[in-house]
């Protein structure tokens, strides 16, 4: 070679593949690639000759390092986990220092914070980089999340920038802060993505269970309401989706496809990551739950048939505008769950998230890109950042139109037998939020009776234990 790559991509598959694509087009670069199976990376080459000149496949690792100009800038595409840390450790001996290595990966942030702490003193300099927006995003346009520390985000940022998706020509990228970082707030992401997508598909089972809206006449309602407040993609492509003929049958595409949805982890990591940091995130557990109990098919069909209640009921006092305000109200609310989970780490970790900016990248690229972001991004830009945005004045006129209709919404398909658990969660947080005297002074004062673990009073300062009477 008489031109070294400026950046090199390891693990070619659906994802690693697009990025390295979307880096030689958009973003300009010479590529190196690698893949385990050596022929992966020659067959990329071969497919796409319009990028022949940028596209440099190599067959070992010690080519693929050798094709890089220094200093080395090297994306792995991998698999999550243990793929990670072989890859990391069999680079290690043939990078010199100021090498750059970024996991790109769906990665759990705890191993991404870890990684970051054992090569700290070593010759590579580490990034943890979250990339949301699918095969698509990957090869048109991502919105990346980096870690890391900021003077390598000074190198690599040019190059992102590039790449990323662009929203009113600003591009869909930013540093989170370091190690963890960048990891973290794509786990977030996922988990409100979660959350949106089981509220979209509760909102759809309402349509075709309550209401008795065939699949077409759905997708004619989520494409109206992408014209409105409720406009991203996840509703897009809920139009799409549900228009969509099966060419074999001639039914409707949904209407032939298993009803268990799968899952990568990363919503899960959410949930568990907001309970670790004392968060409320009931909308993202009920989602993830949701998408544990659809797993289950065989179950449900067993439980359905002990269980015969006959037909679903059709709702009554609903309608398609109360599902629509029911169904904002509750985005609301479950992206304000996922960025209190983001303050909260933020301070735990000493990270300083840039709140405003991460609602800005989301805007386009990812998955869960919609309008909504902008208030978003506008709250977290005022000058004293929102302890949470159900307590931003535009979100509380907002919230207070529609939490009525969610109430209706949710207590009607309740009565009719159709599960709602993110929506019904997302209502039960606000009332519990909003709630000024809840009942945890029952509950504190069970655990003094049972294991005199103390409560506070009301009218006096410090902490107190009561003898109870024997039981």
């Amino acid at each position: 070679m008489t031109t070294k790559a400026s950046v090199g991509v390891l693990g070619l598959g659906t994802m690693g593949a697009n990025l390295a694509l979307n880096l030689a087009d958009q973003g300009g670069q010479t590529v190196a690639l690698f893949n385990r199976t050596t022929i992966k990376a020659q067959e990329l080459a071969d497919a796409n000759p319009a990028f022949a000149k940028s596209l440099v496949p190599t067959d070992s690792l010690e080519r693929f390092v050798e094709a890089l100009a220094t200093p080395r800038i090297i994306i792995l595409m991998v698999q999550a986990g243990a793929a990670v840390d072989e890859q990391i450790a069999a680079l290690k001996p043939l990078l010199d220092k100021g090498d750059i290595v970024i996991d790109a990966g769906n990665a759990d942030f705890n191993d991404t914070r870890r990684r970051a702490a054992q090569l700290k003193d070593s010759p590579i300099r580490f990034v943890g980089m979250g990339v949301s927006g699918g095969e698509l995003g990957a090869r048109h346009g991502p919105s990346i999340m980096a870690g890391g520390d900021a003077d390598v985000y000074a190198i690599i940022g040019p190059i992102l920038e590039r790449i990323a998706a662009k929203y009113q020509g600003a591009p869909c990228v930013a540093h989170m802060g370091p190690d963890g970082a960048g990891h973290f707030v794509k786990t977030i992401h996922n988990g409100i993505e979660y959350a949106d997508m089981e509220m979209i598909a509760e909102v759809y089972g309402i349509m075709r269970d309550g209401l008795g809206l065939k699949a077409a006449d759905a997708a004619k309602v989520f494409t109206r309401w992408n014209a409105g407040d409720l406009a991203s993609y996840l509703i897009e492509i809920s139009g799409v989706t549900l228009a969509e003929i099966d060419p074999d049958t001639g039914k409707p595409m949904v209407d032939v496809i298993v009803d268990e949805a799968g899952q990568k982890g990363t919503g899960r990591w959410a949930v568990i990551e907001a309970q670790k940091l004392a968060v409320s995130a009931t909308t993202l557990e009920a989602a993830v739950s949701a998408r544990i109990i659809s797993a289950h098919r065989a179950e449900r069909a067993r439980t359905g048939a002990i269980y015969d209640l006959g037909a679903t009921e059709k709702l009554t006092g609903v309608d398609l505008d109360a599902l629509e305000k029911a169904l904002e109200t509750a985005k609301i609310i479950a992206y304000a769950q996922g960025f209190v989970i983001m303050q909260e780490a933020s301070k735990t970790f000493g990270w300083n998230l840039p709140l405003g900016k991460i609602a800005e990248i989301w805007r386009a690229g990812c998955i869960i890109r919609s309008r909504f972001l902008d208030a978003i991004t506008r709250a977290f830009d005022a000058s004293e950042t929102p302890e949470n945005l159900l307590q931003v004045p535009e979100f509380v006129k907002r919230v207070k139109a529609g939490q009525g209709a969610l109430r209706r919404v949710v207590a009607q398909a309740v009565l009719a037998g159709i599960p709602v658990p993110a929506l019904s969660a997302a209502l039960a947080y606000f009332d519990d939020l909003r709630r000024r005297r809840g009942t945890a002074n029952l509950i504190q004062a069970q655990r003094d009776l049972f294991g005199a673990h103390t409560f506070r009073r009301l009218d006096r300062d410090g902490v107190f234990h009561h003898e109870w009477p024997p039981v």
